[in-house]
């Protein structure tokens, strides 16, 4: 598949790449894509969440009332569950939700995540560019010229380039990754994924081993 490709100011190229079909115009796996999806959220959860059980909190263990002859249930310490103020029952305890994904079914999600872009018409190739500094500006007018502005983008880089990151940084709605950083979850959150003319190399050498 061929696509054209465009410069900064949102104008098309001489130039156009090919995008492969082994990645971008495969059959879709989309049970892979939900374990992809899967681990990448339970790999980001803190896991830090911890409350009281009754062993844990300072209250009396004295013994509130008689044994028998009240009317009602026995009660021992006040660090009972049913009490207020008494201990969690079952409460969450600090646990790591991360699992494992073997890497074919991973490598398989991502391909089956460009494949649904493709179709979709959500992929724009842009022609290699730097900022001289780190200007938000100049990325907004970057998405402005693209017709993006009022999209989730996505933009891939062939490699790491520091003012393009810091120019975005601090707009909603858009993300800069490196394309040895790819992941399911990043393409498929955006409406639309921008490719770096370097970067379908680097995706072609990840994804095609």
């Amino acid at each position: 598949m061929q696509v054209e490709i465009v410069n900064i100011s949102g104008k098309k190229t001489a130039k156009k790449v090919d995008l492969i079909d082994s990645i971008f115009n495969a059959e879709p796996n989309d049970h892979c894509i939900y374990l992809d999806v899967k681990q990448h959220l339970a790999n980001s959860r803190q896991g830090t969440h911890k409350s009281k059980e009754r062993a844990e909190i300072a209250r009396t263990t004295k013994k509130l009332k008689r044994q028998k002859g009240t009317g009602g249930a026995r009660a021992g310490s006040m660090k009972s569950p049913l009490f207020v103020g008494g201990g969690r029952a079952f409460g969450p305890r600090p646990r790591d939700y991360s699992f494992k994904l073997n890497k074919k079914v991973k490598a398989l999600a991502r391909i089956s995540a460009l494949t649904y872009k493709a179709k979709e018409n959500a992929i724009t190739v842009l022609e290699d560019f730097s900022f001289e500094a780190p200007k938000t500006k100049n990325y907004i007018d970057l998405i402005k010229n693209l017709n993006l502005s009022d999209k989730k983008t996505l933009l891939i880089l062939g490699g790491a380039n520091k003012n393009v990151y810091l120019s975005s940084r601090n707009l909603h709605g858009t993300k800069v990754i490196n394309a040895s950083d790819i992941n399911t979850y990043d393409i498929l959150h955006a409406e639309n994924v921008i490719l770096a003319e370097s970067s379908v190399k680097v995706i072609e050498t990840i994804l095609n081993k």
